[in-house]
């Protein structure tokens, strides 16, 4: 068991959360859901003891074993992928290593003697005759074969190390498992096998994410970081939402009736307290008046942006045709002969394990890389806007105040129009003269998606445009995609995002190419259907 007791969190004398009080119990995976800056990964930090509570104290079975998903991707650079995995229980390593320097030595003492039979003992009741087999089931799992296990974590991809991590933290079937935001930079299918195997679990959970999906799945409780406090609700995200807006109907509601009930008492009041023969019934009223209040409507951290793409005129006939296109990057062939026609409102998501090949495919398509092989040919009536995975060339050397900023990719002139545009991107007051090589990576993709608005574009080309924003900026991005009119060509990790969009589904994995106008959950059920 691990939770909180009065558990409080203040930076600067602003406090994130008051009077914490939680109890995360075996069997139950918990995600923890809050507008960016709410608190929620810092919360995670609390349980895990990275860091100190204002105030109150964190409570944990003592002989329990805590897992932590590390978020530094360099600090096994140095170690093989294997050990890396083993390292996620660290009272096993430590054991194998303590069993290693005593059987090295060439004699042994009856203590070290007695102290090795100890240890065997404890190897025995970890499984460690399994733990190296164990892992390389985690591994492959997660997409990482038997060819990369002895490799250093410094040979792998970025997403190949997120994949290594995540089989760490889940190593060791450990007590309590700690994750912020798991499924980024996995592939569905990674996702997919991650949902089963957390849904298998007896552990404690607890988990923040953004996926609304990955929650429905895996939740049987929601820990909501808003409202300056933590509370509890048994039940799926789905389930969480629907309770919070019936709660807020119902708030809403009692306060309309008491401030009806407020106005008849007072005109009662006013119209008869100076009449004899109704001073009695005016008292009586004034009585009723005083017990009746207006409860405050507490205010939400959450705030939803205003997403909405308009394109200046419809696409035309032609979009775009893409023939015989390959390239290699290093020594690997990311694209393999890719070739498919694109036609009007065309909502097309791009899947497939390698992230390396989307990413190279919309680079080529926006004119940022050259094909080794092959052609294409936007139609003339198109105009394009993209938002790329990373931006950084927009805003890592970036002096310019938002506003200067939003200026350089638009034709806005007037103060006035840019804030009003940047406000409806959650960029109000002095948010808006920040300078944009200080934003946050959510910031930064608001400030994307309203570049991409101002463009006036008849096809949208986005890479996980979901990653680094909050849940609300998630949802009011899923609606303007959804009534957007015209041309899309995505990637997505977000199952819920792409099942609400996409109309059309392309896998580019070289060997297995897929384009058919399908749903996604009815292309996921064709690939289960076809193993």
């Amino acid at each position: 068991m691990i939770g909180t007791v009065d558990v409080s969190l203040q930076y600067g004398g602003v406090a994130l959360f008051n009077h914490a009080d939680t109890n995360f119990t075996a069997g139950n995976c918990y995600g923890i859901i809050g507008a960016n800056g709410a608190g929620k990964s810092t919360f995670l930090k609390i349980l895990s003891g990275e860091i100190e509570p204002s105030t109150g104290e964190v409570i944990k079975t003592p002989s329990e074993r805590l897992s932590i998903l590390k978020q530094d991707h360099f600090e096994f650079d140095e170690y093989s992928v294997l050990t890396t995995v083993l390292m996620g229980n660290q009272d096993l390593c430590r054991i194998i290593d303590e069993k290693e320097v005593l059987y090295s030595k060439e004699d042994m003492t009856e203590e070290e003697g007695l102290k090795l039979c100890e240890l065997e003992d404890e190897f025995m009741k970890m499984d460690g005759w399994s733990a190296e087999s164990n892992a390389q089931i985690l591994l492959n799992g997660l997409g990482i074969t038997n060819d990369f296990h002895e490799l250093y974590m410094k040979e792998l991809t970025g997403d190949q190390k997120v994949k290594v991590l995540l089989a760490q933290a889940l190593f060791g079937n450990p007590d309590i498992l700690l994750m912020d935001e798991p499924t980024n930079h996995l592939d569905t299918d990674t996702i997919s096998w991650l949902e089963d195997f957390l849904v298998k679990m007896e552990s404690i959970v607890i988990v923040v994410s953004h996926d609304r999906h990955f929650l429905n799945q895996i939740c049987t409780h929601i820990v909501d970081v808003d409202f300056g406090t933590i509370t509890m609700v048994v039940g799926n995200y789905d389930f969480w939402y629907e309770y919070t807006q019936i709660r807020q109907r119902q708030l809403a509601d009692q306060n309309k009736k008491a401030e009806i009930k407020i106005k008849e008492l007072q005109d009662f009041i006013a119209r008869f307290s100076a009449n004899a023969s109704k001073s009695k019934q005016a008292t009586s009223r004034k009585k009723l008046l005083d017990n009746i209040s207006v409860e405050d409507m507490p205010v939400s951290s959450r705030k939803f942006p205003y997403v909405a793409f308009k394109p200046n005129r419809e696409v035309g006939n032609e979009v775009l045709a893409v023939n015989g296109i390959s390239k290699t990057i290093g020594d690997r062939k990311v694209l393999d002969n890719i070739s498919f026609i694109i036609r009007p409102h065309d909502k097309v998501v791009f899947v497939g394990k390698d992230a390396i090949a989307k990413t190279t495919l919309f680079k080529i398509l926006m004119g940022e890389l050259e094909p080794d092989e092959g052609s294409f040919k936007w139609g003339v009536t198109t105009s394009q806007s993209y938002l790329p995975s990373d931006n950084s060339e927009f805003f890592d050397d970036c002096e310019l105040s938002l506003t200067d900023w939003i200026r350089k990719y638009s034709d806005l002139f007037y103060e006035a129009d840019v804030r009003g545009w940047l406000g409806r991107m959650l960029f109000s007051g002095e948010d808006a003269t920040k300078q944009a090589n200080v934003l946050s990576g959510g910031e930064r993709v608001r400030c994307m998606l309203c570049k991409m608005m101002l463009s006036g574009a008849n096809v949208l080309v986005l890479d996980e445009p979901t990653n680094h924003l909050d849940l609300e900026s998630i949802a009011a991005l899923n609606d303007g995609l959804i009534k957007y009119t015209e041309t899309m060509l995505f990637t997505s990790h977000d199952h819920q995002f792409v099942q609400t969009i996409a109309n059309r589904v392309i896998d580019i994995t070289s060997g297995s190419f897929y384009d058919k106008p399908i749903s996604f959950d009815d292309y996921l059920l064709e690939k289960k259907n076809s193993i």
